[in-house]
């Protein structure tokens, strides 16, 4: 257990590879916390400087709807990083205690577009986006997106070819060009692929792609399309309207995605006013309010879909042995 000066450590919430997570008070004002230190006793200067980034990209993003960073502080050699405690729970845990209504779906769901719009607009791509970095307070219904040990602040990237066991990011939730296997740079629009299958998470309680192994996990994301939700369920569950919006955001290539959070934002919106006043989500056009951010020189290859088939085959062949 951790003991840092000025702090009461109360209980271990989280740990993952190289992190703990701890609830905590801060003596000084007795205000709830959230502490997240690195396990390792001698971090690396990569791993320093990456939560010192973490640490100035979140306090950067004073926004409701972003978890709000309070100080960035040292134990042992080790940064912590102290951030606020609204009482929230990771959607990953809710969902293992209960099924969200379509109703709450569309509420958390429009919640989270507009809180990454905002991280888009403060030019921000966040690269974790999944069920575990999305915080709920159920008693209060305040939603925040944290983690952002990822997040890049740059409008693009070009991310490298790597073994999928070091890929930045969670691999289940991956999008195809952040995978570095499509040639093609990395902007904003990767976290819209994270989202839609988060999304799809919520409502099926399954993931899209489910597999042991990394390399068919990654060559899921680039060739396989998933299952529709409306195939996968009642529609009354999900809508086909719904579901078109899920797969809209899951599109493997970015410029067939939403090209802003504002136009998801305003799909979402459309369908729960349907809900609320029809009692069901009709079909309708979607994207009709969505604009690009900034102008994007397409990287989609057109009128090659013949040779785009050939290579995803081959890829196939090779990744299956």
């Amino acid at each position: 257990m951790v003991i840092l000066a000025g702090y009461q450590i109360l209980d271990q919430i989280h740990e993952s590879s190289n992190s703990l997570v701890y609830r905590g008070i801060r003596e000084s004002d007795h205000r709830p916390v959230i502490l997240k230190v690195l396990k390792a006793d001698y971090p690396t200067l990569a791993e320093l400087t990456r939560y010192q980034q973490e640490y100035q990209i979140a306090r950067s993003l004073n926004f409701d709807g972003i978890v709000k960073a309070y100080s960035l502080e040292t134990y042992q050699r080790t940064p912590v990083i102290i951030f606020e405690d609204f009482g929230g729970v990771s959607l990953k845990l809710l969902m293992r205690q209960r099924c969200f209504t379509l109703q709450e779906f569309l509420n958390i769901a429009i919640r989270t577009s507009e809180s990454l719009g905002k991280i888009h607009a403060a030019h921000i791509i966040h690269k974790d986006i999944n069920p575990s970095n999305i915080v709920l307070n159920p008693d209060t219904g305040q939603l925040k997106i944290i983690d952002f040990g990822l997040a890049t602040a740059l409008s693009q990237e070009n991310p490298t070819l790597k073994n999928p066991s070091v890929l930045e990011g969670t691999l289940a939730y991956m999008s195809p060009e952040q995978t570095g296997r499509m040639n093609r740079s990395l902007d904003y629009r990767t976290d819209f692929y994270s989202l839609g299958v988060t999304f799809y998470e919520l409502l099926t309680h399954r993931l899209p792609f489910e597999a042991n192994d990394p390399m068919e996990l990654v060559h899921s994301h680039i060739a396989r399309q998933p299952v529709s939700l409306h195939d996968l369920s009642e529609q009354e569950t999900c809508p086909k309207i719904l579901s078109d919006i899920v797969m809209k955001l899951m599109a493997k290539n970015a410029e067939d995605r939403y090209q802003s959070a504002w136009g998801l934002k305003a799909d979402l919106k459309a369908c729960l006013m349907q809900l609320e006043t029809k009692g069901k989500i009709f079909p309708f056009s979607l994207g009709c309010k969505d604009r690009a951010e900034t102008f994007k020189i397409p990287q989609k290859l057109y009128g090659r879909e013949r040779e785009i088939e050939t290579l995803l085959a081959a890829f196939e062949r090779v990744s299956g042995g």
